[in-house]
């Protein structure tokens, strides 16, 4: 398939294939539609021919060329799943363009320091599992590496310890560097809520802003709802990048925790179906 792509990225050679997609044709008669040297002309088709594109008759002292489809039609339905796959998944473009836009909004809005403390934010989501289970996914630093993570991060480190004066800890990387966050427990109900703050450090080590969250977990008929709210103190003016992405950021992390936790959910109950089989 590279070999087809590289054949067609050259705008002679294109026009070739376009031209013998009409019907066979010599090389004289494509040296002569397409404006180039007949030499020039040979090595296109000779390119052509070797990525199976053209099929040479050599009749008498003419060589015409004849076009092969089926490579044209491999590259199409390559051509086709890429599109289908991009249509799929067009939400992540949109992601990208929002989160644009907010940095964009909120960087004109830094313009001094502590600009956007006392800003708060919501989160709910009611998941399908028991409660028990929502809140190791908090508390257990293997559960919570699973989902604690936007696409495209890898978590180096993360603790969050269920105990007045535990722990906080997130750490994650991508292509382009590092990203780490530090801070306390500083109330644990367990199974039920969850006070703890993570200030988020820059390449220095100095905080950027912290985040002040408050987490609870309540039965439903339908499971478990999650409520998490979050107050931001501290801000820098270089903090405007992640401000911006902080509710987009979240919104992204809890589609990762439900989608851990049917996963989790699904295998227990199959687990279970089978054990009691």
């Amino acid at each position: 398939m590279e070999r087809i792509a590289a054949a067609l990225g050259d705008g002679a050679r294109w026009r070739i294939v376009e031209l013998l997609v009409e019907r066979p044709r010599s090389v004289g008669e494509l040296a002569e539609l397409t404006g180039l040297r007949q030499p020039q002309t040979t090595k296109h088709l000779q390119t052509l021919a070797r990525a199976g594109l053209v099929t040479v008759f050599p009749l008498g002292q003419r060589r015409v060329y004849a076009i092969e489809t089926a490579p044209l039609a491999a590259l199409e339905q390559r051509l086709r799943a890429l599109v289908e796959t991009a249509g799929a998944h067009a939400g992540e473009r949109d992601v990208i363009a929002r989160y644009r836009a907010a940095i964009e909004a909120e960087t004109a809005a830094a313009d001094r320091e502590r600009w956007a403390d006392g800003r708060t934010f919501s989160f709910e989501r009611v998941l399908p599992t028991p409660r028990d289970l929502v809140w190791r996914h908090w508390t257990d630093a293997d559960l919570l590496g699973s989902w604690w993570a936007p696409p495209s991060m890898t978590i180096t480190e993360c603790v969050l310890e269920a105990r007045p004066g535990g722990t906080a800890v997130l750490e994650y990387r991508d292509a382009e560097g590092r990203y780490r966050s530090e801070g306390r427990v500083h109330t644990a109900a367990d199974h039920e809520h969850l006070v703890f703050d993570l200030s988020v450090l820059d390449a220095a080590g100095a905080v950027s802003f912290t985040g002040h969250y408050a987490l609870s977990l309540a039965d439903v008929p339908d499971g478990t709802r999650l409520r998490l709210d979050l107050r931001i103190t501290d801000t820098t003016v270089e903090s405007a990048p992640y401000i911006a992405g902080i509710g987009t950021g979240w919104e992204r992390v809890l589609d990762n925790l439900a989608d851990t936790l049917g996963a989790a959910h699904t295998t227990k109950s199959t687990t279970d179906a089978r054990t009691n089989g």
